[in-house]
């Protein structure tokens, strides 16, 4: 008799444990970056910084709304094209995420965001900085990392006033990212007094760019501008050293990688490029940022490229919202989401405007000595 009453006691045992388990709240988040293609080390560079915050999220027990919450990432690759970006966008409403972190490219973001919209689903992008993604009015569509027109602005300001650029030549790769950040250069240059003496174009997968760089030595620029990715800045590095043309090269945060010097074959001269991330800290902030390299360097044997800081910031920017609205439910968080003021993370002060920017985004001004990045200032 004792056997069997012992029998049925584990089995309710197991049945609580079971329900107990049961109670758990599932909290999905989507990624999507592109981690196949040419700027693939960018795209796993992203998703490695979702997979340590939700890591960590998990280990640390949150609760929402009375539950225990258990975090899972489902990351989706959009190869940087704005077609695959949609259909993955798609993928992760149909799986019903509660949220998305991504993606990386403008050109991505900014269609992707009405799929997300449409959906009711927040979107928070760690690095889409072309101002047209948060200029359709969703109320679904954030980012962490301040836009192009401060971005492009402060740079084109910076190669007149600092660099001290005469004749300044500007290419872009005529995506939404790249020609973005090139407009936004000339016009600082211009407000700035300076000249701009032509004005080229390539695109995002191009390979060979002796005609246009060719057309722009004639011209003598001491400043090249370059709005694209650091794939297809790395080659035309070394195509201006066989020109020789020996201008300064600017670009925006698609350059600014720790993969460049690769890219570009030692080919970059100490202090040739000068480029700048979409965001920074300073003072006692940079403690945290530093922190948080070190510990990303400990945990996957790789240094961070550029943007895994925005996207672990991203992923626990909406989890606090959720934990504020004491629900993972995207209508009920979404509010408590866009009243985000003064989160405190790794990258910074986060505090979202009516239009889902961030407030007082950040630059931080880069150079590249000994094939490595080093910083020159952290602009506001």
């Amino acid at each position: 008799m004792q056997i069997k009453l012992n029998i049925v006691v584990g089995a309710v045992a197991a049945l609580l444990s079971g329900a107990a388990m049961s109670q758990d709240l599932i909290v999905k988040i989507g990624h999507v970056g592109p981690t196949s293609g040419a700027i693939a080390h960018l795209g796993k560079d992203n998703e490695l910084g979702a997979r340590l915050a939700i890591e960590e999220l998990n280990a640390k027990g949150v609760m929402i709304g009375g539950k225990k919450a258990k975090f899972e990432l489902l990351a989706e690759d959009d190869a940087g094209d704005p077609k695959q970006g949609t259909a993955a966008a798609q993928k992760l409403v149909d799986s019903k995420v509660n949220g998305v972190v991504g993606h990386l490219n403008s050109g991505t973001s900014i269609p992707a965001s009405k799929v997300y919209s449409d959906a009711g689903i927040p979107q928070i992008s760690p690095s889409a900085t072309n101002p047209k993604f948060t200029r359709n009015g969703y109320k679904t569509t954030f980012r962490v990392v301040a836009d192009d027109v401060h971005l492009g602005g402060t740079l084109g300001k910076y190669s007149v006033a600092q660099l001290k650029g005469k004749s300044i030549a500007v290419i872009d790769d005529r995506t939404a990212y790249g020609q973005g950040v090139a407009d936004e250069f000339e016009k600082g240059v211009k407000g700035a007094g300076g000249k701009v003496v032509g004005r080229e174009f390539t695109n995002d997968k191009a390979t060979d760019f002796t005609a246009i760089l060719t057309s722009l030595k004639a011209k003598k620029p001491d400043v090249v501008f370059f709005g694209g990715m650091d794939a297809v800045a790395g080659p035309m590095l070394r195509q201006m050293k066989q020109l020789g043309i020996e201008a300064k090269f600017m670009g925006g945060d698609g350059i600014c990688t720790g993969e460049l010097p690769k890219l570009a074959a030692g080919t970059m001269g100490d202090g040739q490029v000068v480029c700048a991330e979409a965001g920074g800290v300073e003072g006692e902030a940079k403690k945290s940022m530093d922190e948080f390299r070190a510990k990303f360097k400990s945990k996957y044997n790789v240094d961070v490229q550029i943007y895994a800081p925005y996207v672990y910031d991203a992923v626990n920017v909406m989890v606090d919202a959720m934990k504020r609205a004491n629900s993972a439910d995207p209508a009920k968080y979404l509010p408590a989401l866009a009243k985000t003021t003064g989160y405190k993370g790794v990258t910074g002060t986060i505090t979202f405007d009516e239009k889902g920017d961030i407030k007082n985004g950040a630059l931080t001004l880069y150079t590249y000595k000994g094939g490595n990045r080093e910083q020159l200032a952290v602009v506001r």
